[in-house]
Order: structure tokens, then C-alpha cells, then sequence
């Protein structure tokens, strides 16, 4: 009769959850370049045209704007890092335009920012912080009313702003004045600070980038203080929304440059 050894016990396999991520493409190419067409300006990488992911030929109106994606892409070393190219991706999503976006869908889309604006929820049972959301934000809520003639304030609850039609028909005024291409811009510039009233100023030169960046993250910052700083992680998160807000800033203005550079060849 076979006995089966009752020393071996049986143990189910366990499975370990492997996440895969797709993997960086190498750089392909040695050099890049603009040039000038009919159409705008087309970046390549050696003797291929860029296209958009869509398959699109790249092609802008700005010299400028086209020199910044061309740059992105000489900077890559052996692999291309998409994540880091923030200019080229704002290329890329203006002229594909995946979700088929009008220019109305856009502006309504900002709009929507201003009942949740960062600077203007502030707090009243914290008096320190208080103080500093006054000191550093009030002037450009103030700044903002006055550029755009409007009548925002701050609330100090959970209850969201009350903003009235009259001061939304301004705003979207102003950026229905805007290029479909320049939107992409603003947006993009909105969705890191979480304000319009800071993407505004910033946009305008009434701050600078790190400045805009420093009072998005005011609150953070307050409470860092406290309970302490980790490098790795804090000091990255704040160096990546200066990069994604300073691409931002650049291509807003490259497409509303009035003098754009084209240089004559004389042959």
C-alpha cells in the first residue's frame, strides 16, 4: 500500500504583482533643425520631419516656439524622456486636438476654475496662516480686478465664492481674444497652479514663475514647517510644477508673438 509522507506540507504559490511600464524609445537621431515652409515652421531630427502622435506633420507659426521643441529634443540623451518635454507636448495636444475641443469648450473649461480658485479660499482659524494668504495673495486678487474690471472675492468658509455672470462674460471675453493654440497654453498653465488668478499674473509678468509656483503651494509650505520637508519628494514635486508652468508661460508667448523671426537666405 503507498503512504504518502505526512512531512511535506503543501503550500500555495504565491504571485507578486509586477507592474510594467512602456519603455522609453532610444534617441534616434544626432541632430535637430528648423526650418521654414509655407505652412510655418517644421522641426526634424536628421533627415525625418516631426510628426505629432496622431502622424500629423509638426508645423507652427512661431520661429521661437519651433527652436524650444527642437531644443527639447537635442537635450535628450540616449532615450527620449516625453514626461520632461513639456513644450513638445503642448505641441503636440494643440495641433491633434484629441478630444476634438473648441475654442467655447475651452474657455468654459476656465471658467470653471474660478468658484475653486486656490487664492481665493482662505482660512480664519489659523491666524498665522491668515496673515501670510493676505500678505501674499490679496494683492493679486486685487491686480486681477483691477486688470479685468471685475469684483472677485475671497471667502473664508468651504463655501465657494459667489462670482457673478457679469464678471464670467469679462473673463471669457479676454480669453475668447485668444488663438485655439494659446488656449492649450492657459490651460495647462491653470491645471498646475489650480488658479486662474495666479496663471493670470504669471502669464501677464506681474510675478515669475517660481513665485507663482511658491504661492500655489502656500499652504504645503505653511505646514512644512511643522511637520517637516522630504526632499526627495517635496523639492521634486515643487521643481516639476515650475518646469510645467515655465513651458506653459513660453508657449503662450510664442504664439502671441507679433514679430515673429524668419530668416531671410539670400542666395
Amino acid at each position: 500500500m503507498l503512504r504518502l509522507s505526512t512531512g511535506i506540507k503543501w503550500q500555495a504559490p504565491t504571485f507578486a504583482a509586477v507592474r510594467h511600464y512602456a519603455a522609453q524609445p532610444k534617441r534616434f537621431y544626432k541632430q535637430t533643425n528648423v526650418l521654414c515652409t509655407d505652412a510655418g515652421y517644421e522641426v526634424t531630427l536628421d533627415h525625418r520631419k516631426l510628426k505629432t502622435p496622431n502622424g500629423t506633420l509638426f508645423t507652427v507659426k512661431s520661429e521661437p516656439l519651433a527652436i524650444a521643441v527642437a531644443t527639447e529634443f537635442d537635450s535628450q540623451k540616449d532615450h527620449i524622456v516625453r514626461s520632461r518635454m513639456h513644450i513638445s507636448a503642448l505641441c503636440f495636444t494643440a495641433i491633434d486636438n484629441p478630444n476634438n475641443l473648441t475654442k467655447l469648450d475651452m474657455v468654459n473649461y476656465l471658467l470653471n476654475f474660478l468658484a475653486t480658485d486656490t487664492v481665493l479660499f482662505q482660512y480664519d482659524d489659523e491666524k498665522a496662516l491668515q496673515e501670510l494668504q493676505c500678505n501674499e495673495w490679496d494683492p493679486l486678487i486685487d491686480w486681477f480686478n483691477r486688470r479685468f474690471e471685475t469684483n472677485l472675492q475671497k471667502t473664508l468658509s468651504i463655501t465657494p465664492p459667489h462670482v457673478t455672470d457679469e464678471d464670467k462674460i469679462k473673463i471669457a471675453k479676454h480669453f475668447q481674444s485668444f488663438s485655439l493654440e494659446t488656449l492649450h497654453g492657459y490651460i495647462f498653465a491653470v491645471d498646475t497652479l489650480k488658479s486662474i488668478v495666479l496663471a493670470c499674473a504669471v502669464i501677464e509678468q506681474q510675478i515669475n514663475v517660481d513665485k507663482a509656483v511658491a504661492l500655489a503651494r502656500l499652504e504645503e509650505e505653511y505646514q512644512l514647517k511643522f511637520w517637516g520637508r522630504v526632499e526627495w519628494s517635496h523639492d521634486l514635486s515643487q521643481q516639476e510644477l515650475q518646469a510645467r508652468l515655465a513651458a506653459a508661460v513660453l508657449f503662450v508667448h510664442f504664439n502671441c508673438s507679433e514679430h515673429l523671426i524668419k530668416e531671410k537666405l539670400l542666395l
